[in-house]
């Protein structure tokens, strides 16, 4: 049985010096528009504890633009900046639900620079896209087709810190589930091995080590360069694009494994790892966010929801590295370090390997009855087993590695 969804695609599209010039000042006016509409429901809250609707933004977008400070503003289409006010909206109700962090304002150097355009502001004939404003269609590479028979309902234009420019363009499509199966698969997240599937282990490449001396040669060009030069915004360039490599390469890298693990397996079983607090371990930090563990879980999440896979997510604290795979017996410490070990019933195991089989377990046992993901641990003074199964997060620790 076929699902419709919503799916973006995205292309990198090369922009004549007109369309750029265009454009940017687009960039420019939605972060304009944003900054002003925040601001303005902040002095009303501050002031008058009254809450701006994105109504009331509207009328205000359309004195502004009245205005001969603002006039700029009618230079660029309007639908991109009615929509950044939805997306401001949209950033106010996700903080009244306590989902998200109170909106921030939009900086020129570190925001994402972006436009949305709905159906009313761009054209999409024979297969070419043409922005309002814009006379001629944009040079598009076509990476793979659209869904036959359909038009985009909206499109994202964006330009990264590399310079590059990307195009996304949202569609209905139809996914097919993938046949149901009766494999399953325990996920260990690592370091040395990026995951480790049951009975599988998968090398992390470390892209960033990987370009760790040219990122290194390109920053210190970069701190050489006066403030405000020419020459400081090439030197900038190179170093973001250094940071895109590494990005993209990582990025294909986890959609293609991401795709194989929910086209093989019905099952999927992760730890509920903490990342943000993960981090916060400077001797760690890096290795962490290179091996991008919470992007590898985002693909997954949605992948698994697309194709009718089922994504069973166990307590982090859970001792999976600890646990003996064979016996059930739990070992006492497990440093770091310690990348193989010797259960006392004399099974040897795989740090990594144990693990992944004790996720899969844990995870086998919540999908059949509900139980707990933690095994009864011996008591350290009389060796037997406690008469109380502990429930997730009775104990503090700190996740295995």
């Amino acid at each position: 049985m076929t699902r419709a969804v919503k799916r973006a695609y995205k292309y990198r599209f090369y922009p004549v010096p007109e369309q750029a010039g265009l454009l940017n000042r687009t960039f420019g006016c939605v972060r304009k528009v944003y900054n002003l509409a925040l601001h303005a429901r902040t002095e009303a809250w501050q002031q008058r504890q009254e809450r701006v609707t994105y109504n009331a933004t509207s009328a205000m977008l359309t004195e502004w633009k009245r205005t001969e400070e603002l006039a700029f503003l009618n230079e660029v289409s309007s639908v991109p900046l009615q929509q950044t006010l939805r997306h401001l909206q949209g950033a106010f109700v996700a903080f009244w639900d306590k989902r998200a962090r109170y909106p921030r304002f939009k900086s020129r150097k570190r925001s994402r620079a972006s436009a949305e355009f709905t159906s009313s502001a761009f054209r999409y004939p024979y297969g070419t896209l043409v922005l309002a404003k814009m006379a001629e269609p944009l040079d598009i590479v076509w990476s793979r087709p659209l869904p036959e028979g359909q038009v985009p309902s909206t499109v994202t234009v964006s330009r990264d810190a590399a310079g590059r420019w990307f195009v996304s363009l949202l569609c209905a499509d139809t996914i097919t589930p993938a046949p149901v199966s009766s494999a399953a698969v325990g996920i260990d997240a690592g370091l040395d091995s990026l995951l480790t599937p049951t009975g599988e282990k998968i090398t992390n490449p470390r892209h960033e080590r990987a370009d760790r001396a040219r990122l290194a040669k390109a920053q210190r060009e970069l701190a050489r360069k006066e403030k405000g030069s020419n020459n400081r915004a090439k030197a900038r360039l190179v170093v973001a694009r250094v940071h895109a490599r590494i990005a993209d390469r990582r990025r294909d890298l986890l959609h293609k494994l991401t795709s194989r693990l929910v086209r093989d397996n019905q099952t999927l079983v992760i730890e509920d790892l903490t990342v943000r607090n993960m981090v916060k371990n400077h001797s760690l930090a890096r290795a962490i966010s290179d091996a991008s563990w919470r992007q590898f879980r985002e693909l997954l999440t949605y992948k698994c929801a697309w194709y009718g896979r089922d994504l069973v997510v166990i307590d982090r604290w859970y001792p999976s590295s600890k646990v003996c795979s064979t016996c059930g017996a739990i070992a006492e410490t497990m440093p770091l370090n310690v990348r193989a070990w010797t259960c006392r019933c004399g099974a040897v195991h795989d740090r990594d390997v144990n693990a992944a089989r004790n996720i899969l377990t844990a995870g086998l046992a919540v999908t059949a009855c509900g139980a707990g993901v933690r095994p009864q641990r011996d008591s350290s003074r009389t060796g037997r087993s406690a008469t109380k199964q502990e429930t997730p997060g009775a104990t503090q620790g700190i996740p295995h590695l």
